[in-house]
């Protein structure tokens, strides 16, 4: 009778056991109805110089899982690189043009007539620069956010989203609104990632700014 009893304690004990274990093990229990960090976890401070002078500061990121799809003219092959291993991204303009608008000049007759319409186009290359100083040149399209952030603390953890984030567009190829010129096809002409980078881009749009006033 007691060896009984003794069994049915030790299985007894085991089966709590594994029941704590089981439960330690379980991932910690998430709030769908919790505040949202304050920046992105994956959010890398740094700047974006726009070609018409702007400088946007603050913390940048993609599309959630995304990476930079550039096309590497060396390797002559597809590369996706993380924005975690780039130190600088650098935009040139390869050729620009104002298109003209051409249509048939009346149905079945393969003819075109001038429309009197004009639209600016342009195409890009980019240049990324990794943490190790190697580069890799192509076209690139992409998504970038910048959500500009509050400079009044240095601590990464009380920093607060200062706006909404701009969307940027990286492009190949850039088309304009009709009857638009070649300055109205804004882009990113700079993008440089770093504590440092952010302090110099703060630098950066302070001056801009005393310049304006």
């Amino acid at each position: 009778m007691m060896l009984r009893h003794e069994l049915q304690f030790v299985a007894a004990t085991t089966v709590l056991l594994f029941a704590c274990a089981a439960k330690a093990a379980d991932p910690p229990t998430i709030n769908p109805f919790g505040r949202k960090p304050a920046v992105r976890e994956d959010a890398i401070p740094g700047y974006v110089a726009m070609s018409d002078g702007r400088i946007l500061v603050g913390r940048i990121y993609l599309t959630r899982d995304k990476r930079l799809e550039i096309h590497d003219r060396q390797l002559q092959r597809q590369r996706e690189i993380p924005l975690r291993a780039v130190k600088r991204l650098e935009c040139e303009i390869v050729r620009e043009w104002i298109e003209k608008q051409w249509r048939f000049k009346e149905p079945g007759n393969p003819e075109k007539v001038y429309s009197g319409r004009t639209y600016p186009a342009r195409e890009y290359l980019h240049r990324i620069t990794l943490h190790d100083d190697r580069t890799i040149t192509g076209p690139l399209s992409a998504i970038v956010y910048v959500e500009p952030t509050s400079p009044a603390t240095a601590d990464k953890d009380k920093e607060r989203p200062a706006a909404k984030p701009e969307r940027l567009l990286l492009h190949k190829r850039a088309k304009g609104a009709w009857g638009k010129k070649l300055e109205s096809l804004v882009y990113v002409k700079r993008m440089e990632l770093g504590e440092d980078a952010l302090a110099e881009g703060r630098k950066k749009a302070a001056a801009r700014r005393s310049q304006s006033n």
